[in-house]
């Protein structure tokens, strides 16, 4: 127990922060201006370690490119914002639920009520991300402020054996989740203002480097225009007059023009975009935008009918 502590002691996440030490006395406008202005650590700390998220994204994007998946592995905080970040690419993107797994330490009702010691079970985390099926074109993304914690770390060991890119997202340098991956996307946050708190600043970059990460990569997929959100899905009212909108944006038809298209289309908005511009069928644009991997651009720049 004493060699634990000692380890937990030294990690810059665990320290307590000298500079707020009388945190419980500050007057309630102090209080807040402290809690936000602490959050440019993590946007800094962030800034720092954009050569490594740099490295993540292109060596993820072959990988995806050739079916693989998004992996997130997690406990905590760490786990929930990785939860956070998997469930969004489906209504953002399109992208595939099959296709962006989450394992949470305690499973999911450790999603809204902690489990204690979940994080600690390095068996589960283990048997959890083995239970994915994880092979060679996977990424997986290993997530703890500790960059120790025996969950993740049992995770991190059966995705490589697996063969599949492993990708760590820490707040301490030097940690064996860190070290032991293929890249590390090292946020050096430090103390919390709370001290251990590291749903703090370390929450905050975590959700940055996540949100970088996965939307990086979803742009070299070709889901984006510009920077439009052309590949969303029209589920509701409000994403139905999105899809219209952007459709007349990018086209210059009128509203009734796009919503008519994009009926003819299912509301896909690169398909009716294509067809617009192109002054093709829906069948046909659904065809350019298959043999050019999705990409508006190069789909709008074959001649017609496409080429085989």
């Amino acid at each position: 127990m004493g060699a634990e502590k000692l380890h937990t002691e030294k990690l810059s996440t665990e320290q307590a922060n000298a500079d707020h030490s009388a945190l419980d006395r500050y007057t309630t406008p102090d209080l807040v201006s402290a809690f936000v202005d602490d959050q440019y650590l993590a946007v800094q700390a962030v800034q720092k370690a954009m050569s490594a998220i740099t490295q993540a994204v292109d060596a993820a994007v072959p990988r995806i490119q050739a079916g693989g998946r998004l992996i997130y592995v997690g406990a905590g905080t760490s786990g929930r914002l990785g939860l956070l970040d998997s469930v969004e690419l489906n209504p953002t993107f399109s992208w595939e639920s099959s296709r962006a797994v989450a394992c949470m330490a305690g499973g999911m009702k450790a999603v809204w009520c902690a489990v204690e010691g979940a994080e600690d079970d390095a068996a589960q985390g283990e048997i959890d991300l083995l239970n994915t099926n994880p092979n060679a074109n996977d990424v997986v993304f290993l997530i703890a402020a500790s960059g120790r914690t025996p969950y993740v770390l049992a995770g991190l060991d059966a995705a490589k054996q697996c063969g599949a890119l492993t990708v760590a997202i820490v707040n301490n340098a030097n940690s064996p989740i860190g070290n032991a991956a293929d890249i590390a996307v090292v946020l050096e946050t430090g103390a919390e203002m709370i001290s251990g708190s590291t749903r703090l600043k370390a929450g905050t970059s975590q959700k940055i480097a996540l949100n970088t990460l996965s939307s990086a990569i979803m742009v070299r997929l070709n889901k984006v225009y510009g920077n439009l959100m052309v590949d969303l899905r029209a589920t509701n009212a409000k994403l139905v007059r999105r899809a219209e909108s952007l459709t007349m944006q990018i086209t210059g038809a009128s509203e009734a023009t796009a919503r008519t298209t994009l009926q003819a289309c299912n509301y896909h908005i690169k398909t009716a975009v294509v067809a617009l511009l192109s002054h093709t069928s829906p069948a046909e644009a659904s065809q350019r935008l298959e043999q050019t991997a999705g990409s508006i651009r190069d789909a709008i720049q074959l001649p017609s009918p496409v080429q085989r």
